[in-house]
């Protein structure tokens, strides 16, 4: 890659996390004080991603970033696949815009009691098809991870990883297949630095007592 190129592509990923923050900031989907998020840590702010999806308007802007991309990249895509359950309508408008069919894994519970992701509902994946996995925000990594092996035991090509917004706290470009150990390109639109912390003494919130949060729908915790 040339500098130039380099330099072009440095410049339109810091234009969309601008936009990204913009949209997320206006919707009203950043807010304040003491609540445990969905990875069971704590935090003092979260998202509320369902703020700005419920904008079709802005949900298809961003979803366009993810789309342009790979066309732009002449990368084919087969199918796009998201997890329940901000995914899957990142899934669908992505794969409306790329063409393509839109699928979502739900979450499983085994015989003894373990979880994991399995697509459903009739969904397939044909061996060797190139899945593009799109998520909303990146905590812990847990969703994108447990959506890894559902692909792969379908016989499906990881192309990229997207999440809207990364707020691990950690520079990452890249998410290890916990069932195969095989590496994936994961790219974010806006990487957000949100300090979380274990419940407790470690959490200065829960220290001052601060009165703790789980909002969602039914009470789900947050991203």
């Amino acid at each position: 890659m040339t500098t130039i190129k380099r330099g072009v592509e440095i410049a339109a990923r810091a234009a969309m996390a601008v936009r990204t923050e913009e949209l997320f900031r206006s919707s009203g989907a950043l807010r304040e004080g003491h609540f445990q998020l969905k990875s069971g840590r704590h935090g003092d702010a979260y998202l509320e991603k369902f703020a700005v999806l419920s904008n079709p308007a802005a949900t298809s802007e961003l979803c366009g970033y993810w789309a342009a991309e790979h066309r732009d990249e002449g990368a084919t895509v087969d199918v796009v696949a998201g997890p329940t359950t901000g995914g899957i309508i990142l899934a669908f408008e992505t794969a409306r815009q790329l063409g393509t069919p839109g699928i979502f894994a739900e979450e499983v519970r085994a015989a003894d009691g373990t979880i994991r992701r399995a697509f459903r509902r009739g969904f397939r994946i044909e061996r060797g098809q190139r899945v593009l996995l799109v998520d909303d925000i990146l905590t812990t990594g847990g969703s994108l991870l447990a959506m890894l092996p559902a692909v792969e035991a379908l016989g499906g090509e990881v192309v990229t990883c997207h999440v809207l917004v990364d707020r691990s706290g950690e520079e990452r470009s890249t998410i290890v297949s916990p069932a195969s150990g095989r590496i994936y390109p994961l790219r974010s639109l806006w990487r957000l630095d949100l300090p979380t912390y274990e419940p407790g003494d470690t959490c200065p919130l829960c220290v001052r007592r601060t009165p703790l949060e789980t909002p969602g729908a039914g009470g789900a915790a947050a991203n």
